[in-house]
């Protein structure tokens, strides 16, 4: 299983990112695996309005339309949101993103095999970024 964050989506609908090569590549062999792919409702939402501010309208319609529909979404529910809330507060650093706290949590409790991101936070959080 591998768990698609914000930073990746940005990466396929960003030409000009400097990680928009290494996400199409990755991207396609995504779609091609049988291993699911997921994110979290909480990442969906975070790409739709750094998307929309960042690229427009158009590469919100791409992502909504393009990517989402290859992803198993998954609902965050309040316990996840309560531990992610926590950790955030734990953590005590301004950089840490809260959605980022969501997702691995998720990933702990999905036992998620790899990252498809491009956010070093991850790595510091022990997961095995996949590109």
């Amino acid at each position: 299983m591998v768990l698609v964050d914000t930073s990746a989506l940005i990466a396929l609908l960003d030409r000009e990112d400097r990680y928009h090569d290494d996400a199409t590549l990755v991207w396609r062999r995504l779609v091609l695996q049988d291993e699911p792919v997921i994110c979290t409702n909480y990442v969906v939402v975070e790409a739709i309005a750094l998307v929309q501010r960042r690229l427009g309208l158009a590469a919100v319609r791409r992502l909504l339309q393009d990517l989402i529909p290859w992803l198993s979404i998954e609902w965050v529910q309040p316990d996840i949101h309560e531990v992610a809330v926590s950790a955030l507060l734990t953590a005590n650093r301004r950089g840490l993103s809260f959605v980022d706290c969501v997702s691995f949590e998720v990933a702990r409790r999905k036992r998620v095999s790899a990252i498809f991101a491009y956010d070093r936070d991850f790595v510091k959080h022990g997961f095995t970024p996949i590109n």
